[in-house]
């Protein structure tokens, strides 16, 4: 299946298979070289499949997790490509989940002022939420996400045969990205969700995500107005991150926890069944001081104020702006 994604200043195609990692030469036409960027959590299968088909010998592999989201990889990668004699001409492949996606697009987006970059999403996470919309980042200072760019792929393939080497909370971590879309915008992909089926229903839950963030990334791909909706869980969801010990809480469930506030008290009870049901937690001790201090250094707070996305009825949402000092009660619930 091909998801086609046109946005004002950018196109490109999402490449949706079973089986699509050994065919990787019908889409990557490459130029010149490329440097195969990845991380020491992804299985070297898949990496060395996508070298030995492609021709590439260079591969960089990195420290897995959000620990590596950084500058100094980032110059790391940088000198590599330097060091490499990488051109204009070369490009820049991603094989690994967000942060590789995060860390491989941003160098593609800096070096020479922008080399091409592939795609290649390797977990749930990254294959329904960050291999869309051309947001390229690293931390900083402790601020998730601070510094980056917006720098489209040229192409994203998704194999979900990948996901079968993924542990099970991996799984839910990316589900709890697939509950976000479907309650602000699919009532058929929630209630997929909560079938608590996964391995029978994965193509259809990562379509179902795909063209949900696709409708609304092309109506907005620099984050304007509409795109904001995909802040949904997350607004508390990066305080709690930031609120923990490293590796303690995953993305996809400080995002799970986010959510659960942000819906109205008729809705709240169905969407921490189906939590619950993708091995989601919701609750969890954290420190709410530190959460709310994270809060005010987000990018989605403005002034004194915060947009926050919630919902009152699965398939919907609303944006409501708060007050930055009432935050504190949203972290209580």
């Amino acid at each position: 299946m091909i998801i086609p994604v046109n946005t004002k200043d950018s196109s490109y195609n999402i490449y949706l298979e079973r089986g699509v990692l050994s065919k990787v030469n019908d889409i990557i036409k490459l130029k010149g070289k490329a440097l195969i960027v990845t991380d020491s959590g992804v299985p070297s299968e898949y990496p060395e499949r996508v070298s030995s088909i492609l021709g590439c010998q260079p591969v960089f592999v990195f420290k897995e997790g959000e620990g590596s989201k950084n500058l100094e990889t980032f110059k790391a990668i940088c000198e590599k490509l330097l060091n490499d004699g990488f051109s204009r001409k070369d490009a820049v492949i991603a094989v690994g989940g967000g942060v590789t996606g995060d860390m491989a697009g941003f160098a593609a987006a800096c070096y020479m002022r922008g080399i091409d970059f592939y795609n290649i999403p390797t977990t749930l996470l990254s294959q329904v939420d960050s291999s869309v919309g051309g947001k390229t980042a690293v931390d900083f200072c402790g601020v998730k996400n601070i510094i980056g760019a917006f720098y489209p792929p040229k192409a994203v393939i998704i194999d979900p045969d990948v996901l079968r080497t993924l542990p099970e909370r991996h799984i839910s971590n990316g589900l709890a990205e697939c509950i976000k879309m479907g309650v602000i915008g699919d009532e058929s992909l929630f209630e997929l969700c909560g079938e608590n089926d996964f391995e029978n229903n994965a193509e259809k839950i990562i379509e179902k995500s795909l063209l949900f963030k696709r409708s609304i990334v092309e109506k907005d791909e620099k984050e304007g107005g509409l795109r904001k909706c995909l802040n949904f869980g997350h607004t508390l969801g990066h305080g709690i991150e930031a609120s923990v010990k490293l590796g303690e809480l995953l993305h996809g469930e400080c995002v799970a926890l986010g959510m659960i506030p942000m819906c109205s008290e008729n809705i709240r009870k169905r969407v921490e069944g189906v939590l619950k049901n993708c091995g989601l937690k919701t609750s969890f001790e954290y420190n709410r001081e530190k959460a709310f201090a994270a809060l005010l250094h987000d990018k989605k707070a403005s002034g004194s104020k915060v947009t926050l996305v919630k919902s009152n009825k699965i398939g919907s949402f609303f944006f409501e702006d708060e007050e930055l000092e009432n935050m504190k009660e949203y972290f209580e619930i």
